[in-house]
């Protein structure tokens, strides 16, 4: 008895327990995973934002999460004794993603740990994840002790291209010394130019070209980097290799925007942290030495690198170098208006590298020709065997003349040549370090000719801004897969910092019309949301007084001008960018610069008909007068169309943000206008008036939605007849072609825009695939094998504008589509044509991974999709002539894992949880 007493005690004390607790059990979810901060920083150092949002994703098996809890502190321990910064407690919800910070204040240095866990739809709990951590950088030009260094390059520097002074590259160093027990180093350095950084001769990063490109006149950008490994007990070096880079080298049309005084200077803060709890920070000041009397004798972006190898210094970044030749360095303080800022997306790395598929050895006996196969930006590894005294000089190409010569025309007055000089026989192991091609081919001469050349001589190696791949995609059909291929080597031939047109010639500028098109394609292919967030910011700061928006940013131009289409990157981008992620930050922040742009559409508009000028539909093929490039749609049509856009834009983001009255205020203005672009532009059967028919002007009033019903059918006829015109061919530039599948797709025209994408000839995708491309180009007809290159000056081979018809590789060839911002909810809708047997898409989305692939044998179509966790998604089937639907495993009307929510036109539509799934159809 006294045992069953014990017993029954014990279980008594257990039920008020578990009524105390509310009988919650242990923990058996897996935790949240992949904890991200703002646009997707995974424990970043260095850091941009005091007030940041975070982000988790759940495991797959996870369908749905009702309710989270953040804990975030000052330190690990915290964590799980007393979070000692913000502790959110269980908050139900089931949002996943950006929630912003709402915890104690944090300034620079500061640093942040934080877990989550979440609850499932049966208020399951999970285990908390592991603990992310971050670690603000210098926020405010307050927190700098250091001052700008160099020295004086202009009285010993050449006189350039137009009198643009040409800058030496410098050497810069300063010995200290580590006396205690070290817990961490941290350097914090900016430079206007572009430097390299060593402690003690190594490396303290991988960067390539850092601090990166803003407004140099009110931004730059800092970098925060872990130095302790780097460091040692007793005496030590720092040191930093500069050069011109954007700040002070020559651009367009041989301007310089901020370097016309002056010259490249260093700001580099190191701070050590002794295990006593002492500080000591070594900073740029005047007890620094430069020389210019290094290796790197000339460093241009446009125009190559020459490297002396008579000049080198080993040692020089280390304590045992002699540095008595060297100078003082100047000293300048910071300036008030000019921002330095921590950099708010990663930097320009080697992505990866390209070996020589072939070598060529021209008849006429000039240099060596190195084949890459494949387009790209970067810049050459070279080991090549030299003689002493010699110098190696490299060209590049994107593509040879026909005749197998080598072409640089298209790169204009950019130079574009390296220039190596041997201080002893032997192989050197060099590439450059402050400039970056555009090329395919690489020319080598000068090397040691008793040497038969090989592959391994030329490496290429690829760089651009350290995103990873999101989305990929393929098909049976060999030439999409290069269309992919193309589209993706464009954009990492232009994503250098800033999204830019090109990367060979002497422009490689972020212009803004080129931007506005690619970025949904872009936000597909690749995890570029910090990447676009960062050069928003870029063009906010770059806007003008009036509202009006720069052709290009940063602003090298400072013409005050503007251009429909180009400008409306201001509103276009933001949108794109809030549609794919979810991420309200993003309008919060670039919401004044849309409005002020809207107010300078309506202010250069006469009864709201634009009168802003244009580029037009930029390099449309088969124009009335080739010469002009604008192509042959209306300005006012094409102003007074991205008028009312951006108005509808603004509206919609105003409406995200809370804001009703402004909501309500733009969406009558975007009303008013498009009245006014059908009252001007068409006429009662639907056909343009007042300017030319072109494709392009039907694309604009369809899909920016400017027309009434009745309007719209007529206009959609015109179009097609347009289209038939053409032998089915496109007739469109920059703007209309983004906008062409847009618009046929939301016809249920499918067919034709496979017709229109699989087209072999001339304007179409494949005919610069026959050609030989490896990348997207800026004209359809930039270059033939049978006459060469296209005579216009203007020509780049890796131009990104026309990869644009990637958004509609995946979300129609693949069927992958968001419905919800952040692809919380998503249309999975493959639609096969154009005698494609298969094909599939896979995207890492802010939520998880979606997938979809399909194919066709004999009379059975196949769909596998994946629906990514805390999401829903419609997944449409195709019924016509259908016998059976298999959905995993189950007859249609078995299948209990969704509802069926149309069944109309063809098409079956059932609405389901994430998840895996496998359908069948059966003909």
């Amino acid at each position: 008895m006294k045992l069953f007493h014990n017993i029954r005690t014990i279980f008594t004390i257990s039920l008020l327990g578990c009524f105390l607790l509310s009988c919650r059990t242990e923990p058996t979810l897996k935790p949240a995973q992949d904890l991200t901060l703002n646009e997707g920083f995974v424990n970043p150092i260095g850091f941009y934002d005091a007030t940041p949002s975070f982000s988790w994703k759940l495991p797959q098996e996870i369908q749905k999460q009702t309710a989270y809890h953040l804990v975030v502190a000052s330190s690990p321990e915290l964590l799980s004794e007393d979070p000692d910064l913000w502790d959110t407690g269980k908050v139900s919800s089931g949002q996943s993603l950006y929630i912003s910070y709402e915890g104690k204040p944090l300034l620079s240095r500061d640093k942040m740990y934080w877990k989550v866990r979440f609850w499932n739809a049966e208020d399951q709990p999970s285990t908390w994840s592991e603990i992310a951590q971050m670690e603000l950088g210098l926020l405010q030009n307050e927190d700098w002790q250091a001052k700008w260094i160099g020295l004086n390059t202009r009285k010993d520097s050449i006189k350039g291209k137009s009198n643009i002074i040409i800058h030496t590259p410098q050497y810069l160093r300063k010995e200290f010394e580590v006396n205690k027990q070290l817990v961490s180093a941290k350097l914090y350095v900016t430079a206007k130019g572009v430097f390299k950084g060593f402690i003690n001769g190594k490396a303290i990063s991988e960067d390539v070209m850092s601090p990166g490109w803003t407004p140099y006149q009110k931004r730059i950008e800092s970098l925060t980097y872990d130095v302790t490994d780097l460091l040692k007990e007793g005496d030590n070096a720092i040191g930093f290799q500069l050069a011109s880079g954007w700040h002070f080298g020559r651009l367009l049309w041989n301007k310089m925007i901020w370097g016309q005084n002056g010259s490249p200077k260093v700001l580099s803060q190191l701070e050590l942290l002794y295990k006593d709890g002492t500080k000591k920070n070594i900073v740029s000041d005047n007890s620094w030495q430069g020389t210019t009397r290094g290796p790197i004798r000339f460093a241009e972006i446009y125009d190559g690198e020459i490297y002396d190898a008579n000049f080198q210094m080993h040692g020089w970044a280390t304590s045992d170098f002699e540095a008595k030749e060297w100078s003082k360095v100047e000293v300048a303080p910071l300036e008030n208006a000019i921002a330095i800022r921590p950099k708010r997306h990663h930097s320009v790395r080697q992505k990866t590298t390209l070996d020589t598929k072939e070598i060529i050895t021209p008849k006429d006996g000039s240099g060596v020709i190195f084949n890459l196969q494949q387009n790209m930006l970067g810049v050459p590894r070279l080991r090549v065997p030299m003689k002493k005294g010699d110098t190696l000089k490299v060209r590049f190409s994107e593509m040879l003349d026909p005749d197998g010569s080598f072409y640089t025309d298209n790169y204009r007055s950019a130079e574009s040549t390296d220039y190596y000089i041997a201080a002893e026989d032997g192989r050197i192991d060099w590439h450059p370090t402050f400039t970056f091609h555009g090329f395919q081919y690489a020319e080598l001469s000068g090397f040691d000719t008793s040497k038969t050349p090989k592959k391994e001589w030329v490496t290429g190696l690829v760089q651009y801004s350290d995103f990873d791949k999101t989305g990929y995609f393929s098909s049976s059909h060999d030439k999409l897969n290069q269309l992919q291929s193309n589209i993706n080597w464009g954009l990492r031939g232009n994503f250098f910092d800033i999204p830019t047109d090109c990367p060979q010639r002497d422009e490689r500028l972020g212009w803004t019309g080129d931007a506005q098109v690619i970025s949904p394609t872009s936000i597909f292919n690749n995890n570029v949301h910090a990447f676009w967030a960062s050069w928003l910011q870029t063009l906010r700061e770059s806007q003008y007084v009036d509202g009006g928006i720069p052709f290009v940013a940063p602003d090298v131009l400072e013409n005050n001008k503007v251009s429909s289409g180009w400008g409306d990157a201001a509103v276009i981008i933001p949108w794109d960018i809030y549609t794919r992620t979810a991420d309200t930050t993003v309008l919060k922040e670039n919401y004044e610069m849309m409005k002020k742009w809207v107010s300078h559409h309506q202010s250069i508009s006469e009864n709201y008909i634009s009168q802003m000028n244009s580029f037009g539909d930029w390099l449309q093929p088969f124009q009335a007068k080739e010469s002009n490039k604008r192509g042959d749609t209306s300005k006012k049509l094409i102003g007074t169309a991205f008028f009312a856009h951006a108005a509808h834009l603004t509206s919609k983001a105003a409406e995200v943000l809370g804001l009703k009255e402004e909501k309500e205020e733009y969406q009558k203005l975007y009303q008013t206008v498009a009245n006014a672009f059908e009252s001007e532009f068409f006429d009662n059967e639907g056909k343009i008036k007042n300017g030319k028919a072109t494709q392009t002007a039907y694309l604009l009033a369809l899909h920016f939605d400017l027309l009434s019903d009745t309007i719209t059918k007529k206009a959609e006829q015109h179009l097609l007849h347009k289209i038939e015109e053409a032998d089915n061919h496109l007739r469109t530039g920059f703007l209309g072609t983004p906008l062409l599948p847009r618009v046929l797709d939301a016809m249920g025209e499918t067919d034709l825009m496979y017709q229109i994408l699989l087209k072999e000839t001339y304007p179409s995708w494949f005919y610069s695939i026959n050609q030989g491309a490896t990348t997207m180009w800026e004209r359809w007809n930039s270059y033939s094998r049978l006459e060469g290159y296209n005579p216009e000056s203007m020509n780049s081979l890796n131009h990104y504008a026309y990869g644009a018809v990637g958004e509609w590789m995946y979300e129609r060839i693949a069927g992958i589509k968001p419905l919800e911002p952040g692809y919380k909810k998503i249309r999975i809708a493959p639609i096969p044509g154009g005698g494609l047997t298969s094909a599939e898409a896979t995207y890492d989305s802010p939520y998880g991974e979606i997938k979809s692939t399909w194919k066709i044998e004999g009379d059975t179509f196949y769909h596998d999709a994946t629906v990514p966790p805390n999401t829903t998604a419609l997944l449409s089937i195709i019924s016509d002539n259908v016998q059976r639907v298999i959905v995993n495993g189950a007859s249609l009307k078995d299948f209990k894992y969704g509802q069926v929510i149309e069944n109309e036109d063809g098409i079956i539509t059932i609405e389901v949880p994430s998840g895996n799934y496998s359908i069948q159809t059966l003909r």
